[in-house]
Order: structure tokens, then sequence, then C-alpha cells
């Protein structure tokens, strides 16, 4: 029984690896689509458009597989505890919520969303929300089987390995994406702090993606 518990605990730790993989071809199609438009991916003008684009859809049918994958295989669930959540653990997430939108402002100037709003217009900015979405699933499957994996192997459920998974891999990976220790920086005490609220909500898969969604865009 031991054996076959570690042994799902390494598929489940493949399946966090495969997501953060997933994400990083968003920058290999960046580097690729400038053969076929004739010039670099950029904000301002259709091309950015085309990119996001294409990396939804292929980040849509990877989150599909993935999903279809974990419950076809062990049973994964959405929701996995009935148990309702107590006053004090709504608190602690709103706590969050509300220290992540500070440092959000405080990194910005001002609020992210309507900042990117301004700069881009309706279409570019819907494009570029429905962007951060997926990047929101795919980032939360990091945290959901990240946890799941290290629970099998060190059975304790109370720390939150997904989180730490997160932190080390989409957080710190901003380093190099956006070329800033700090970025890379914030982004990893973001993971972490997305993987607390995932288990403060009770591994509610269905709660905890709009929270954490709403976190990330603020």
């Amino acid at each position: 029984m031991l054996l076959k518990e570690n042994i799902k605990g390494l598929d489940y730790f493949k399946l966090a690896l495969l997501a953060f993989m997933v994400l990083g071809l968003d920058v290999i199609l960046a580097r690729i689509e400038p053969f076929f438009y004739g010039q670099p991916v950029k904000f301002d003008n259709w091309t950015i458009i085309s990119h996001w684009s294409l990396i939804c859809i292929l980040w849509y049918i990877a989150i599909f597989l993935m999903i279809k994958y974990a419950i076809k295989r062990y049973g994964f669930k959405l929701k996995e505890n009935i148990a309702s959540l107590k006053v004090w653990q709504w608190a602690v997430v709103v706590g969050l919520i509300l220290l992540s939108c500070f440092i959000s402002y405080m990194n910005w100037n001002g609020f992210k969303i309507l900042i990117e709003f301004n700069n881009l217009g309706m279409f570019k900015f819907s494009m570029q929300y429905l962007y951060y979405f997926f990047e929101t699933v795919l980032f939360t499957l990091i945290i959901v089987f990240g946890q799941k994996a290290f629970e099998k192997w060190f059975r304790n459920e109370k720390i939150p390995y997904g989180g730490i998974i997160c932190a080390l891999t989409w957080g710190l990976a901003h380093m190099f994406t956006k070329s800033s220790f700090e970025a890379g920086v914030l982004s990893a005490f973001a993971g972490f702090g997305f993987g607390a609220v995932y288990l403060l909500l009770n591994r509610d898969l269905i709660k905890t993606l709009p929270v954490i969604f709403l976190m990330f865009i603020f």
C-alpha cells in the first residue's frame, strides 16, 4: 500500500511539472511566431492578439487532457472536502486577498486591472484577461497536483506543499520571463499564498479558482 501511494504521488508530481511545462509553451510560441509574422510579437499590433488566441487554445486542450487523465486514473475530484468553511477560514482568505491587492497596487502604482484596461482598450483587455484566466488554471493545477503528490509522500495535509511548488516553478520563472529579480520574488510569494488559499478553502477547486484569479488580476 505504501509503495502504491508513493507511485501515485510521483504521478501527481509529474502532472504538476507537466502543468508548469505547458505554461512554458507561452515562451516557446512567442519565439516561433516571428518567423511566420515577419516581426516580433508586440502589444501595439495584431500579433499579440494572434499569440493570445493560439496559446489559449493550446492551454485549454492541455488543461482538459490533464484533468480528464487525473479523473479517469485516480478519481480526481474538483471538490474533495464537503465540510463547511469556518468563519476564520473566510477571514484569512479575505485578508490574503486584501494583502495581494495592496502589494499589487503598490507595485503598479494603481490598480493593475484599471491600468491595463486603459492601456489596451476593451478588445485587447478582454483577450489578455482570457489569457490570464487560463494561466491561473494552470498554476492552480501546479498547486493541486503538487499538494497531492507531497501529501502522498509525507502524510501531512497541513503544509501548503502545492504553494511551495508553485513558488519555485511558476513564481521564480518570472525572474527570467520578466527579466526582473523583484518580479520573481513577488510572484514566488504570490504562488505560496495561492497554495495557502487552496488549503484554507478545503481543497475545493471550484471555490479556489475564482479567488486565486481575483488575487492574480488585481
